[in-house]
């Protein structure tokens, strides 16, 4: 602050440079140094980020979102795409996942897309998910291409379903596809849960709704399970994240006001980056 009143000392910026005190200059740039050296090296014990691993260059991946027609609601003239189950957490879970595989890999991130199964254009996508398939009823139209679509080398991804109810909604949905398959339950030893972050289980996470309540589960779908359907090589083609909500965590990890929530966006994060990652090279 400067002095206003009678006998104030002239400012430094007036001073003729042979009548100025060096010393403050030289404090000011050890102070400098000081702060500049506390960023750039890192306590012991702290996080040092990387760059993209490259082990996975040359691959690319788009988010895919499938949109589909729910049996659970009525459709009316006044309602909009955007007021379907389909459309849960987008397009801010799409935009961030994708932002967050770009950072930690190499690999080629495309902007998202919406599709449905009878688009031309699905068999550029190999990569596809449904969110909430409690509300899932295929076309008969849908059934075979879906099927080939999975026997061909794609990847489905099913999010955000919980409980008993819906479970019994999408393995009757799934028996239509592939009467002759079985889902079965990917343990911890599956390459899935390896393939870029290590996990010993399968992390539940929770929906904000339930996170805000003070429990994981919601709909009586009590225990997170990671279940698939096979091909004949034993790729894990259908990928069912049961009685979680990955796309919530990745929908509000930006948000503040929910500090607590952070540890739940940071494994949905991480276990869709492993099974993107298998999707990708197996």
């Amino acid at each position: 602050m400067s002095e206003d009143g009678p006998g104030a000392r002239e400012p430094a910026a007036q001073l003729h440079p042979s009548r100025r005190n060096p010393l403050p200059l030289v404090c000011a740039a050890a102070l400098l140094l000081w702060v500049v050296a506390s960023v750039i090296v890192p306590s012991a014990g702290a996080q040092v980020p990387r760059g993209p691993d490259s082990r996975f260059a040359g691959l690319e991946w788009t988010f895919a979102r499938i949109r589909y027609e729910a049996w659970t609601v009525q459709r009316s003239r006044f309602m909009t795409p955007e007021d379907e189950p389909w459309f849960i957490d987008a397009p801010a879970a799409e935009q961030n996942l994708s932002r967050r595989v770009r950072t930690v890999t190499s690999i080629q991130v495309n902007d998202p897309v919406v599709l449905t199964l009878e688009d031309p254009n699905l068999w550029s996508y190999p990569w596809i998910y449904i969110v909430e398939p409690g509300n899932l009823r295929l076309k008969d139209t849908e059934v075979p291409i879906l099927r080939e679509f999975l026997l061909r080398g794609g990847t489905l991804t099913f999010d955000d379903f919980h409980g008993p109810v819906e479970w019994m909604n999408l393995e009757r949905e799934m028996a239509r596809v592939f009467p002759d398959r079985k889902i079965v339950d990917l343990p911890p030893t599956h390459p899935i849960f390896s393939c870029f972050y290590k996990f010993d289980s399968y992390p539940q996470t929770p929906g904000l709704g339930s996170f805000l309540q003070g429990r994981t589960w919601e709909k009586g779908g009590y225990v997170a399970a990671l279940r698939a359907i096979e091909d004949d090589n034993g790729r894990a083609m259908v990928l069912i994240n049961w009685n979680v909500d990955m796309g919530d965590g990745w929908e509000w990890s930006n948000v503040a006001e929910y500090p607590g929530y952070v540890k739940y966006t940071a494994q949905a994060y991480r276990m869709q980056i492993n099974e993107i990652i298998y999707s990708l090279t197996h």
